[in-house]
């Protein structure tokens, strides 16, 4: 398995599982880095991007295995800068700073989990 990119969730905020149940989404930032975000997103340990998540790359999350179907043009730079993208579950999206995948379900979010991107 050739990861790209790999990191753990440390904080999960009050809104961010209301996130993922109402509107399949997931929004990921580097622990830290924006305390006025932390009630909305997943916090996770810095990571470093190998390379370029793109479309037919998989994601492993929360113990399941889902196909990335659409990259947006600013997800690489944003995951480089602040480890922010927001990730969409089973659904559709167009904004630039958003993954699209598919998989079997949403993720069982805990502290801990890690949030893996590797190639096809």
């Amino acid at each position: 398995m050739d990861i790209k990119y790999d990191v753990a969730i440390t904080a999960i905020g009050n809104l961010a599982k209301t996130f993922l149940t109402n509107n399949n989404s997931a929004i990921l930032l580097d622990e830290g880095i924006r305390p006025n975000l932390s009630d909305m997103v997943l916090e996770h340990t810095p990571g470093k991007l190998e390379e370029d998540i793109k479309k037919g790359d998989k994601l492993l999350m929360g113990g399941i295995k889902y196909t990335i179907e659409k990259v947006g043009d600013a997800v690489n730079e944003n995951l480089r800068e602040e480890g922010h993208c927001t990730l969409v579950f089973n659904a559709e999206g167009s904004m630039p700073g958003q993954i699209i995948v598919k998989g079997p379900s949403l993720p069982v979010l805990t502290v801990g989990a890690h949030i893996t991107f590797t190639k096809k």
